[in-house]
């Protein structure tokens, strides 16, 4: 019999497990523990409309009614230091501990940084709230913008810079952005748009350092340039904020590694999120994904596990999307290099269109420019079944 729950992480991953807790019945106590200050608010927005529309931050929060239906005990601006897996108690860093009989780990990520630049002032991450209220205020003095890294959250603070009216350049070691996530035609019909809106872009070429005394003035290119900057935004990508986990006796390699419900393996710890990487069929290298809807997803499977003792194995098809100016891209599956790709309801040079790709005979991912209705139809037939012939998806829609 449960009496209490601990969940750390005060983020989206927390909250919704907090919230299918309550939602399948669990009367016990629940205590959540976060890092950061604030209740749990929505990360999406701070790099397109915190940013561009000056909202307020009460239009991030996530609780739907408030906290207080929860009935919940908010452990918040104090980070989880160790756990002793085996009597389920953690450490916080003031000192006290929490013992539970579960415990859920939805810790996220921590941006990745470079090896240079941590002592300027200018060059910035966005990864939580205070990162983005420091890169509001820097935009105010209408500053000379350089983003370093052009996967979705460069490009999507890149639109967001331009659209407040500042000049930005964006430096990409790879021959287009947003590779990994679109491929490198969709990448570069992506940059297209950015161009027509005054983006410049810096394409195949690395950052060796910064330049500056105290502030940085300048961005050093390994092809020798310098390109002047009054503001740096570096999004390089993301690690598992797992490192305080190191002597848990946990399963850990680039993520938590859980089973497809979401156990660790060490009885009643649990995982979930950008920071855990779970079985899943459909993905047999078990990937980490760091999208929005699947620790939604997760939550429900974990609370189903933890308050009935046992949930259906998940293994969801991932689902991300993308603002970036007037462009709404929402991608479903999973493109890699080398996969094929058939345009229909569109072509590739208008705003609406839908991209298949297929890998080995099957559809592996759909992309879907401005096409909500046809990319959510190949959603839901994607998830029905084991595997759709890619051959059948591109003859079923022969010239729309």
């Amino acid at each position: 019999m449960l009496d209490h729950v601990a969940v750390v992480g005060a983020s989206l991953a927390g909250l919704r497990t907090v919230e299918a807790l309550r939602r399948e019945g669990f009367e016990g106590r629940i205590t959540v523990i976060g890092a950061e200050d604030s209740f749990p608010y929505d990360r999406p927005p701070l790099s397109k409309q915190f940013l561009v529309d000056d909202w307020a931050e009460e239009k991030l929060t996530l609780a739907r009614n408030g906290v207080e239906e929860l009935k919940a005990e908010w452990r918040l601006g104090v980070a989880a230091k160790s756990l002793d897996a085996e009597a389920r108690r953690l450490t916080l860093a003031d000192g006290s501990s929490v013992e539970a009989d579960a415990i859920v780990l939805a810790t996220g990520t921590r941006a990745r940084r470079l090896p240079f630049g941590r002592d300027l002032e200018g060059v910035l991450e966005l990864r939580n709230l205070a990162d983005a209220r420091r890169l509001r205020a820097a935009l105010l003095d209408s500053p000379r913008v350089v983003v370093v890294g052009a996967g979705f959250i460069g490009m999507e603070v890149a639109a967001s810079c331009r659209q407040k009216g500042v000049d930005v350049t964006v430096v990409e070691p790879l021959p287009a952005p947003l590779i990994r996530g679109l491929g490198a035609t969709l990448g570069e019909r992506v940059a297209r748009r950015h161009r027509e809106m005054g983006v410049v872009f810096r394409l195949g070429v690395g950052v060796d350092g910064f330049e500056g005394d105290g502030t940085v003035t300048g961005v050093q290119l390994s092809d020798g340039e310098t390109l002047p900057a009054d503001v740096v935004i570096v999004g390089v990508g993301a690690t598992p904020a797992t490192e305080w986990l190191d002597d848990a006796g946990l399963e850990i390699d680039n993520g938590l590694l859980c089973d497809a419900t979401g156990s660790t393996g060490r009885e009643g710890i649990f995982a979930l999120g950008d920071c855990a990487r779970w079985r899943n069929a459909r993905y047999p290298e078990r990937p980490r994904f760091e999208h929005w809807t699947s620790a939604v997803e997760q939550s429900d499977v974990i609370a189903k596990r933890i308050v009935h003792g046992a949930a259906d194995d998940f293994s969801p098809i991932p689902y991300v999307w993308t603002d970036q100016f007037d462009l709404r891209i929402a991608i479903v599956g999973e493109i890699r290099e080398g996969d094929e790709m058939h345009i229909c309801f569109g072509s590739i040079d208008e705003d609406r269109f839908l991209a298949l790709f297929g890998r080995e005979g099957k559809l592996a991912a759909a992309v879907g420019f401005k096409r909500p209705r046809q990319l959510n139809g190949m959603r839901r037939r994607m998830a029905e079944g084991d595997g759709i012939s890619f051959a059948e998806a591109i003859a079923a829609h022969a010239g729309s």
